[in-house]
């Protein structure tokens, strides 16, 4: 399957299974989109390769919303090779907070499991 045709599917979940908290969603080959209704919104970028996990991130921007940032990303930077689930690491609130990253391997598990952490953020907000 292309990175277009998943995010095509990440898009449709997300309408789907979250209509809500999404606002709206848009793709194209680099990137898929999510907008909730808080005015943030997901970006999800995959590998351009047959293994579109090896490299992601699943970003959720909110620094004009609150000032905080939330990001699944798997970039081995050396900074946070003490995070026990390295390379894989999450952001949490701010780009300089590193922690553990459960995130699925499956572009559209780890999609769904990140719009369950949104949905439960969003209700406590």
């Amino acid at each position: 399957m292309s990175r277009r045709e998943v995010y095509k599917l990440i898009c449709g979940v997300a309408e789907r299974e979250y209509a809500d908290i999404v606002q709206r969603t848009s793709f194209d080959n680099e990137s898929a989109r999510v907008y909730f209704v808080d005015e943030s919104f997901l970006e999800v970028w995959l590998y351009r390769g047959e293994n579109l996990m090896k490299r992601y991130a699943f970003h959720w921007e909110r620094r004009h919303v609150n000032g905080k940032i939330f990001r699944h990303d798997n970039a081995p930077h050396v900074r946070w090779r003490e995070v026990k689930t390295f390379p894989k690491h999450f952001h949490y609130e701010t780009e300089s907070n590193a922690v553990e990253s459960h995130i699925p391997d499956d572009p559209i598990s780890a999609t769904k499991y990140f719009l369950n952490f949104v949905r439960d953020f969003l209700k406590e907000a």
